[in-house]
């Protein structure tokens, strides 16, 4: 079942610092386990490997031995390379030591972050309440609608005189209007919420009846609008069941911010 547009935007609100490593489980790697390589006496951990391998997986990587090795060989190249740069006093340049601190921090960030999801796990009740805010919040009908974008009211008011004459509604679009969006499909919105839509459209595309266009051309700070109305619904809100994981999210990500506005609020900023 599809999920409305509002719905979705309404459970899927992203936080910039809800980070990849704050998405997924941390990984673990046994304390004695062997380490996957030695160096010139230095030991890669295996931890190293894990950690290299789930990142490649996040991006789609499949998880195949040839995987397992391309991780090994590139950190093997990154103790090389690392251990050259420290032997020609790379990390005492300002911009390489600003780098290095700003990982440093970055990991730790993401390493909290990870830890707060943890100790904050959402409960059932609010995953409940979030989801019939939501679904209250669409209630109603949603409308397929196409509509044709002029500049002035002059070239509108012609549209609508071409209809009255039996032109098609489609053909118009693709010649006259000037939405880049719905030009080029026939001026083709498809399903939409009256409340994601500027008020003017919306109020006289509720008063069409199916098959009806507006026989008088509706102005909005975007120009003027021929409004037709194709179908008509009720919003169809799909179960919790369907939805439950995106509400997590979207209940972890608020819980998220007003974490980072808590820190925030004590800390002295200048």
């Amino acid at each position: 079942m599809p999920i409305p547009h509002r719905f979705q935007q309404t459970l899927l609100a992203a936080l910039l610092v809800l980070s990849p490593l704050a998405q997924a489980a941390e990984p673990a790697a046994p304390a004695a386990e062997k380490p996957i390589a030695v160096v010139n006496g230095q030991s890669i951990p295996a931890l190293w490997a894990t950690l290299g391998r789930e990142d490649l997986l996040r991006q789609g990587a499949p998880n195949t031995p040839q995987l397992q090795e391309q991780v090994k060989q590139s950190l093997i190249n990154l103790v090389l390379l690392s251990d050259a740069a420290l032997k020609e006093g790379l990390d005492k340049n300002a911009t390489v030591a600003a780098a290095l601190e700003m990982g440093r921090r970055d990991t730790l960030a993401k390493a909290y972050l990870q830890n707060y999801i943890q100790t904050h796990p959402i409960t059932e009740a609010q995953i409940k309440q979030a989801y019939e805010q939501a679904k209250a919040a669409n209630a109603g009908d949603e409308y397929k609608v196409r509509h044709i974008l002029v500049k002035t009211k002059a070239e509108a008011d012609a549209v609508i005189a071409q209809l009255e004459k039996g032109a098609s509604f489609s053909k118009l679009a693709k010649e006259k209007s000037v939405d880049p969006g719905s030009a080029k499909n026939g001026g083709e919105l498809g399903w939409v919420l009256p409340a994601n839509l500027v008020p003017q459209f919306s109020e006289a595309m509720a008063k069409l009846q199916k098959g009806q266009y507006t026989k008088t051309p509706v102005q909005t700070q975007f120009g003027w609008h021929v409004i037709e109305l194709q179908d008509k619904r009720p919003v169809k809100v799909p179960p919790l069941a369907d939805v439950k994981e995106q509400i997590v999210q979207q209940l972890q990500q608020r819980e998220l911010q007003q974490a980072v506005q808590a820190l925030r609020a004590k800390a002295s900023i200048q």
